[in-house]
């Protein structure tokens, strides 16, 4: 009983652990995406593909 309350805390902090990491890669895919080069490349593919369906 008292090995399960020691690792009672271990799943609050692999979900702390979990969260940071989530929060980091959110951060560096909004880095990228609000980036020129791939702002411009987003949007010529959104008018090419408006311009391919008419």
């Amino acid at each position: 009983m008292a090995r399960l309350r020691w690792q009672a805390g271990m799943s609050t902090a692999e979900y702390a652990v979990g969260t940071i990491a989530a929060c980091a890669f959110a951060a560096l895919l909004f880095k990228i995406v609000s980036s020129p080069e791939v702002r411009k490349m987003l949007s010529d593919l959104i008018s090419r593909a408006l311009r391919l369906a008419g």
